[in-house]
């Protein structure tokens, strides 16, 4: 059975978590975590699903839990180039219309640039 797999980075003056693999029941918690870290560090995540194959509800679940953490706190959780089985189980799911869901890591960074307030 294969597992998923995830490497962060910054880009764009965000981090970018990227998932490579299945992601299931099995690793939703622990990522879950990581994503959870990375909001206390910023705001707007960025989740590079480019090299993602399959993602079952849990984890979907885990997503939203943090993609509602992110938002209380004032920025958001934002899904990065889905391809094939994973935008279909979004799509399908209805979620691709409640995420923010962008083509590219590069378009998502657009987005999620910090709002910079005068003081």
């Amino acid at each position: 059975m294969a597992a998923v797999g995830l490497s962060t980075r910054e880009y764009g003056g965000h981090v970018v978590v990227a998932l490579h693999g299945e992601l299931d029941v099995v690793d939703a918690e622990s990522v879950m975590a990581v994503l959870a870290a990375a909001v206390a560090r910023d705001l707007w995540i960025i989740v590079d699903l480019a090299a993602l194959e399959f993602i079952d509800c849990c984890a979907l679940g885990a997503l939203g839990r943090v993609r509602a953490q992110a938002r209380q706190a004032g920025g958001d959780l934002l899904l990065a180039a889905p391809r094939g089985p994973v935008r279909r189980i979004l799509a399908l799911t209805g979620l691709i219309d409640v995420f923010s869901v962008h083509a590219s890591v590069e378009d998502a960074v657009r987005i999620a640039r910090p709002v910079v307030t005068a003081g």
